[in-house]
């Protein structure tokens, strides 16, 4: 018996003035069907954000091609791999933004937040602070369901449902972080590069963020000081500090995450139902 492929999936975003995607859409999805590849992928006039799986020798020649426009060069990519394509379809789709923020302002093109890597990350957190003395305080500006699969410790999380809420809800809170570093983070980076400029210009002094998001962080030093396991827009639902696929699981019908624990339940169906469904189904008792 022959082994079963292994997909390599990767993800990649980079903002850059892009004014010619309603020609290109139609270029990005035949190299993409030619090559077998399935995924997301975004085009915007700030720039490109993608989700591909494919193997191999396809994600390369898809990466050279897209390498050759000089735009795109030096595209990083972070990588990982499964036993099936986590995809279904692939899509080529127009945006305003590759990532919703509604801040026309915000412009990471024009020059972005200092970054902090992974290892001087895990080394700030091992001592409780940064290189100049400051607590370090981590700042997760993921929407809340995906927070709830795993973060960081003791972050601060303030439970949006969508990222064009952070701007607002942060800025309500700039004197929580007097004195102190903030990093912020997100799943591979692109949301928070947007983030961090923002918390910049609303006048926190000590501003980061965290390159390649959590994805790069599992990939260079692991799980520590993170709890959990982190969302990805894909059939996994989750990976683990080892970038292994877990046991959780999203439902189709309310888009909830579904722990394990919460799978024994007989409201979840695969496909159908969960028990985050029975909740929002069931009668609201009667106010007086």
């Amino acid at each position: 018996m022959q082994p079963s492929p292994i997909y390599v999936n990767i993800a990649a975003y980079k903002f850059i003035t892009f004014d010619d995607t309603v020609e290109k859409r139609p270029q990005f999805l035949a190299r993409c069907e030619e090559l077998g590849l399935k995924g997301t992928i975004l085009l915007s006039p700030e720039g490109i954000n993608l989700f591909l799986a494919g193997l191999r020798e396809s994600i390369d020649a898809f990466l050279a091609w897209l390498r050759a426009d000089s735009r795109f060069a030096d595209l990083e990519v972070k990588e990982s791999h499964s036993d099936r394509q986590p995809f279904t379809k692939m899509l080529v789709k127009l945006k305003r933004e590759i990532i919703t923020m509604k801040n026309p302002l915000i412009k990471p093109e024009e020059g972005r937040a200092p970054a902090v890597d992974a290892q001087t990350l895990k080394r700030w957190l091992d001592r409780g602070h940064d290189d100049a003395g400051k607590p370090v305080v981590m700042l997760d500006t993921r929407n809340a369901f995906e927070v709830d699969v795993g973060t960081f410790d003791n972050t601060v999380d303030y439970r949006i449902e969508k990222f064009s809420e952070f701007p607002e809800v942060v800025a309500r809170h700039k004197d929580d972080f007097n004195g102190k570093t903030v990093v912020t983070f997100c799943t591979g980076g692109i949301r928070c590069e947007k983030a961090a400029i923002h918390i910049q210009n609303v006048g926190f002094d000590s501003v980061y963020q965290l390159e390649g998001g959590i994805l790069k962080y599992f990939e260079e030093v692991g799980g520590a000081h993170y709890t959990g396991d982190c969302f990805v827009f894909d059939y996994r639902t989750a990976l683990n500090p080892k970038l292994e696929a877990t046991d959780t699981k999203q439902c189709f019908a309310c888009r909830a995450v579904v722990t394990p624990h919460e799978q024994l339940s007989p409201y979840y169906i695969p496909g159908k139902s969960c028990p985050h469904c029975r909740k929002e189904a069931a009668p609201q008792p009667a106010t007086t």
